[in-house]
């Protein structure tokens, strides 16, 4: 390989995490070309860019990041990289949803990488799949948000409400025929 299509490489990968908000590192060992191809298609529905790179152009890439030195043992054997922009859990929820299935039984989480912090294979697996998505975030703020307009407008409403209740009350009392 020559070394500008290394250093462009390079370029395009310290790219892709300096705006990435989270990344999953992937062992793929084992896994067919059918299967391999199902997982892309799975990210890419979901946003996610994944591709597949050699270790020592990572290295490079990150060679000015905090937290390159605690990469050295993800950084080892056959290696790709899920990339998530918007929503940091979508690579993570992905790959649980992949691993289900028997085509991802081989599929190995190494790490994952999320502001800066190294989560184990367990952590990613465990806690940032199950992190809620930016959509599901979104509905429980609007949800806070509209909670005190509605019990704004309960209270506004129930004291016509109550006088309604009222007058219905002393309507049926007034005739007692018609309640029965």
């Amino acid at each position: 390989m020559l070394r500008a299509h290394k250093d462009v490489q390079i370029g395009e990968i310290r790219a892709r995490f300096d705006k990435m908000s989270a990344a999953v590192f992937l062992d793929f060992k084992g896994m067919t070309v059918e299967h391999v191809t199902k997982l892309r298609a799975e990210f890419r529905k979901a946003g996610v860019e994944y591709k597949v790179v050699k270790n020592t152009l990572v290295e490079h890439a990150l060679k000015d990041a905090p937290y390159k030195g605690k990469l050295g043992n993800v950084l080892a054997g056959m290696t790709g990289i899920a990339w998530s922009y918007e929503d940091p859990s979508a690579a993570a929820k992905v790959i649980k949803a992949f691993k289900k299935d028997p085509a991802g039984e081989k599929l190995q989480i190494k790490a994952g990488l999320i502001d800066g912090s190294i989560l184990d294979a367990s952590s990613v697996s465990d806690q940032l799949a199950t992190m809620p998505g930016k959509n599901e975030l979104r509905a429980r703020l609007l949800a806070t948000l509209q909670a005190p307009l509605q019990q704004l407008l309960a209270l506004l409403a129930a004291p016509s409400q109550n006088l309604v209740y009222l007058l219905s009350a002393k309507e049926r009392q007034a005739d007692p025929l018609e309640s029965k």
